[in-house]
């Protein structure tokens, strides 16, 4: 496993448990780093504050491209996936969009449910189709 796939592992990690506890990405992640669990890759603090920063913004875009299904409807572990790969694919120069999309589906194939990977791939899918107008 890569340095970076780690580092997106990790983000999805705190970026969950912000879910979970009500917190901002960036408050888990004071949080962790407060408890002496600070990421070892720099990448997953970069994931989290990026996500933090721009959460309004790429929940608009996920509540634009999910057809039937509100961010409150969505598997945890799944709403989060999307954010990092909004956030990569809209934010983040150095990484490919097929890359950001990849790296998506192999973590909800490996932490969700059965239909989660075409569900996340249909989103960031249509988000990349549709990159252009939303930048």
């Amino acid at each position: 496993m890569g340095a970076r796939t780690k580092a997106r592992k990790r983000a999805l990690d705190v970026l969950y448990s912000a879910d979970m506890r009500g917190e901002t990405g960036v408050e888990a992640l004071e949080r962790v780093i407060a408890e002496g669990e600070a990421p070892s890759n720099p990448y997953t603090a970069t994931i989290v504050r990026g996500v933090t920063d721009h959460q309004p913004r790429i929940d608009e875009v996920l509540e634009e491209f999910s057809t039937d299904w509100s961010l409150a409807r969505m598997p945890v572990v799944d709403r989060n996936v999307l954010r990092i790969g909004v956030w990569e694919m809209l934010w983040v120069e150095d990484v490919p969009d097929t890359v950001a999309v990849t790296e998506a589906m192999a973590l909800v194939r490996e932490l969700s449910t059965d239909e989660s990977p075409s569900f996340v791939n249909g989103i960031l899918g249509a988000i990349q189709r549709n990159k252009p107008t939303l930048v």
